[in-house]
């Protein structure tokens, strides 16, 4: 009993460092998350469907990474209605699961609405990397009573390395952005010192007031400049 518990740990462990590699090589964010679910989908027994509820600006919440058009149809479910597991497990910080949506009565109307997609059972993972929640990562099955015990708690250890490679991606993203960002407003002070013979100080100025004219932010300003310099 323990031989084969100790065996399917070291392949739990082996597998999840494989995947973990894999997430990390991703070149963005938009491949890190269908790395994602293509994984959960491969590894995790029982999940026929992914796909992950991304939490948006601490509000918003959308699904990306769909490995079936059922996925996004559900997901919509529990956005208009206001309930369901992946709700759940980001706002209540836990594992949710459902084994028939059929007989569901924890979230009555999304599960009436959901079962009508021929899905039976769900998980949902709160995706997390200290006290940020990214979102959830939900599992779908057109079977009944298709996550186990011993399902439900492997998948907390995948949804953490899903988690730690979203995060690393978002942060890498975050960071070329900000680079992009600085050198457009590098190249706009450019062209105003040299249009206005003015210096970077006075250069900047400009691009904060034209900012504030026009209720747009400092960089969405440097690049329109940057775009329409020959027009100017």
């Amino acid at each position: 009993m323990n031989d084969h518990s100790d065996h399917s740990d070291t392949s739990l462990g082996a597998t999840l460092s494989a995947i973990a590699r894999t997430l990390q090589a991703e070149p963005d964010v938009e491949s890190t998350l269908a790395a994602i679910v293509k994984a959960a989908v491969d590894h995790v027994d029982g999940a026929e469907f992914a796909g992950i509820s991304l939490v948006e600006h601490k509000r918003s919440i959308r699904t990306v990474a769909p490995t079936n058009p059922v996925v996004s149809a559900i997901d919509e479910v529990q956005y208009r209605v206001k309930q369901g597991p992946c709700l759940d497990a980001i706002a209540e910080r836990e594992v949710f699961s459902t084994g028939d949506l059929a007989t569901e009565g924890r979230w009555a109307e999304f599960a009436t609405a959901a079962a009508e997609f021929g899905v039976r059972s769900m998980l949902s993972y709160r995706l997390f990397v200290s006290d940020t929640t990214l979102g959830a990562l939900n599992l779908y099955s057109r079977a009944r009573d298709a996550f186990d015990r011993r399902t439900r708690e492997d998948g907390k250890l995948f949804a953490a390395h899903a988690a730690i490679a979203l995060v690393g991606a978002q942060t890498e993203a975050q960071l070329s952005a900000a680079v992009e960002s600085r050198d457009v407003i590098g190249m706009a002070k450019g062209i105003l010192m040299e249009r206005h013979d003015v210096d970077a100080v006075a250069a900047f100025r400009m691009l904060v007031e034209g900012s504030q004219d026009a209720n747009m932010k400092l960089h969405q300003v440097a690049a329109w400049l940057v775009e329409h310099r020959r027009g100017l």
